[in-house]
């Protein structure tokens, strides 16, 4: 690899691979397509995460439904414009893949590793059944002066902790990459099927350093 390594935001993810590649969009004559991989988690659920792949790191035409694979890079995001607004699209961007045969049951299949500051107030909450939640936006800064938001949920002592976060704080996150469905209403008799991805926390600490770059204009509405 040629590419500098960004040590803020790496992921790892391992799993089956569940869809063909399909055309995203094309850079510098450099064409870049997304296909999904099913990650096992601890318990009998598992999680489709969408993996954005260049065609320089694997013949994208090919047939590769069932396959297992390991996929190193990073967790990015960009704004999709629809429904006359801004939409947060979130993927895996691929520097490395790898064919596997098998997966062990140890196997750590699903790790992220964030460097970020605090773009929006923390929001905190209790389920109905009294457990703790946390919501938090990292804006993980990337070579070029751009950024990624991701969005990151925190539980039980970790969102009490995340409750006192300030905007602007640095924040370094451990944990894992999750899809969640849910319902977004469109109007007032349609509703639509979506998944919303996030990083599950399961280990996080403020940090010290420069300050976050002014570029929270960019978030969606």
């Amino acid at each position: 690899m040629t590419d500098k390594v960004i040590e803020n935001n790496q992921v790892t993810v391992m799993g089956e691979i569940v869809s063909t590649f399909s055309y995203s969009h094309e850079i510098f004559g450099e064409g870049f397509y997304m296909v999904d991989v099913k990650c096992k988690r601890l318990s009998e659920s598992y999680d489709i995460i969408p993996v954005m792949v260049s065609e320089r790191l694997i013949d994208v035409t090919g047939d590769y439904m069932g396959e297992l694979i390991c996929v190193v890079g990073q967790f990015r995001s960009y704004n999709r414009h629809e429904e006359h607004k801004n939409r947060l699209v979130l993927s895996v961007f691929a520097r490395e893949i790898s064919f596997i045969e098998e997966m062990e049951e140890s196997s750590k299949t699903n790790q992220i590793f964030l460097d970020g500051y605090i773009c929006k107030e923390p929001v905190y909450r209790k389920t109905p059944l009294g457990r703790e939640i946390a919501d938090l936006l990292l804006a993980v800064n990337r070579p070029y002066g751009k950024s990624d938001y991701i969005p990151c949920i925190c539980w039980g002592r970790n969102a009490r902790y995340a409750n006192q976060f300030k905007v602007g704080e640095r924040c370094a996150v451990w944990g894992r990459i999750q899809s969640r469905e849910y319902m977004k209403k469109l109007d007032e008799e349609n509703v639509e099927k979506r998944v919303a991805f996030e990083v599950s926390v399961s280990k996080m600490e403020l940090g010290e350093g420069e300050e976050m770059e002014d570029n929270c204009q960019e978030l969606p509405n």
